[in-house]
């Protein structure tokens, strides 16, 4: 099952972090059952932001990677964005009870509210897998449309084998399952990293972590490559 939330004058389907809505509480159960913070943690080291810098997270959830940033760089502006209001209004709950400001925009990945070159650093975890792939390469343009022409772009995701093995649901299963496991097979090899450098962004190799249970993630950090 999917779930629809207003996009400025736009209706639009979308699969919540954990597949249905109602899994929405259990987000944070998973986070850590997976074991996916040392994931956050190297994707803020990575990111290496300065005072003053502007932090972007594409599909922030419940602001686990925002509130990881936040607790490290204390002043750093944080702005998440995802088109799930419960997931948002528990992301707000988590930053007030850390004491972090955060700005949390309800929206859609291929189409960021914000004005070109307005962001240091974009983070994208675990989200790029529930985009087919028009609207992959939509959030990728989006992405490097926000950054600034030294900012940079961490963005993690499962990592399937050749043979299809990783993060993923079983074949027999149908919906929003089912249409996130066919999204899944764009990340087979470095097709993720491709992906990316298609968009005009210049990659790092891919760095692979493997998760306490539930497959590999890549990680992968990219800076805006020639002119705008």
């Amino acid at each position: 099952m999917t779930e629809r939330t207003s996009h400025p004058q736009v209706e639009r389907d979308y699969i919540p972090g954990l597949g249905k809505q109602f899994l929405t509480p259990l987000y944070d159960v998973v986070h850590h059952v997976f074991g996916l913070a040392p994931v956050h943690e190297e994707m803020v080291t990575l990111s290496a932001p300065r005072d003053g810098h502007r932090v972007l997270d594409v599909g922030c959830g419940t602001g686990n990677l925002l509130r990881s940033t936040g607790k490290r760089h204390r002043d750093v502006e944080l702005v998440g964005l995802d088109p799930d209001a419960k997931a948002l209004s528990r992301a707000g709950r988590k930053a007030r009870r850390a004491g972090l400001r955060m700005r949390l925009d309800r929206g859609f990945a291929q189409e960021l509210p914000y004005p070109d070159g307005s962001f240091d650093v974009v983070f994208s975890s675990l989200m790029l897998h529930h985009l087919d792939g028009p609207s992959k390469d939509a959030l990728l343009a989006e992405v490097r449309r926000v950054l600034r022409p030294d900012g940079l772009l961490v963005l993690a995701d499962a990592v399937l084998e050749e043979h299809g093995h990783g993060i993923g649901w079983g074949r027999r299963n149908r919906g929003a399952r089912g249409r996130m496991r066919e999204q899944m097979r764009d990340n087979v090899g470095d097709a993720v990293s491709r992906r990316i450098a298609a968009a005009g962004f210049t990659v790092e190799p891919t760095r692979i972590t493997a998760l306490r249970i539930g497959g590999k993630i890549g990680i992968e950090v990219a800076r805006p490559s020639g002119p705008d």
